[in-house]
């Protein structure tokens, strides 16, 4: 059943509104970039939101398609033809976090307690490919929330691809209260240089980025991706801040096996150290120019990732 939309696209500019719900948990999901804008237990706030007229504060809750994070100086080649794409972090002359965000996607299903977005996503320059996606996300009363992407190449010739999303996980007091501490499962962190493109990876043990073990954030800057995940028996990894039924947990699945954690420090007030950014993955920064952890989809190849948010911790 597709519902009517919660707000007038005329009047948001994220465009139209749509509401989720089960149990005690409410999501609203944008039209525009299908961005996660708010999650909510009860009237508990589990992520950094941005108000219903406003615009994603620092990327809060947007789908990072189809590339996650960087590819510097927005140069790449693949299938010995070079490629250019937007430049679209000036300061340091990168095209950051895919070509989605901005886009207008389509309502194809909704209930009660889900909700399918799906976006033709046209062959533009520095990317002549053709991809159907679709971003689904639900709700259940026990588990919180779940978000499932699926990419389909549907485009003549091969395609690069990666994701990610960015949801800034939140506690009471912020980053730098008593429930600011986090637990990271993951052996290597990424030095990168000062535009944010890889130089190379370094275990996490004896270095301030381990946090194999929860511990506070209080005093820590974090702009860093890992990798080595550690997964649970249920195959799933997860990262989490805070701690009990007071902390929230972030879970990704096969695939994604990068994590970029960052803490907000350049952010306005009130956002700055307000939340967490744990951003799962398919691949690092500057994949389509390394090509490493890079999908390559080939026609009419498809390929889903899932991730979810839940309270509580381990």
């Amino acid at each position: 059943m597709i519902s009517a939309p919660h707000t007038s696209g005329n009047e948001r500019p994220t465009g139209e509104q749509y509401t989720i719900k089960a149990g005690q948990y409410t999501a609203a999901i944008t039209e525009l970039g299908a961005g996660l804008r708010s999650l909510r237990l009860d009237n508990r706030e589990l992520i950094m939101e941005f108000p219903e007229d406003g615009t994603p504060v620092g990327g809060s809750g947007q789908l990072l398609i189809p590339w996650p994070n960087r590819v510097r100086d927005g140069k790449y080649t693949f299938r010995g033809v070079e490629r250019e794409l937007e430049i679209t972090e000036p300061a340091r002359n990168n095209a950051i976090h895919g070509l989605t965000r901005n886009a207008h996607w389509h309502l194809d299903a909704q209930t009660d307690s889900s909700l399918r977005l799906t976006l033709r996503l046209e062959p533009r320059p520095g990317y002549p490919f053709l991809l159907d996606l679709a971003a689904e996300y639900s709700l259940d009363e026990d588990e919180g929330l779940t978000v499932s992407v699926t990419a389909r190449n549907a485009g003549d010739w091969e395609a690069p691809y990666g994701i990610g999303s960015h949801a800034y996980l939140k506690v009471d007091g912020g980053l730098d209260g008593p429930q600011g501490l986090t637990q990271v499962p993951a052996g290597r962190w990424l030095m990168v240089d000062e535009r944010m493109i890889p130089q190379c990876e370094v275990p996490v043990g004896g270095t301030p980025y381990d946090f194999r073990d929860r511990r506070q954030l209080r005093g820590v800057t974090l702009d860093t991706a890992y990798t080595d995940i550690v997964r649970d028996a249920d195959g799933q990894a997860r990262v989490t801040l805070g701690q009990g039924v007071d902390g929230v947990t972030m879970w990704f699945g096969a695939g994604l096996e990068w994590v970029q954690l960052f803490s907000g420090d350049p952010l306005d007030a009130p956002y700055r150290r307000s939340a967490l950014a744990v951003e799962p993955m398919s691949c690092p920064p500057n994949a389509f120019a390394s090509g490493k952890g890079l999908i390559v989809l080939e026609r009419g190849e498809s390929v889903t990732h899932t991730w979810g948010i839940v309270v509580g911790t381990a």
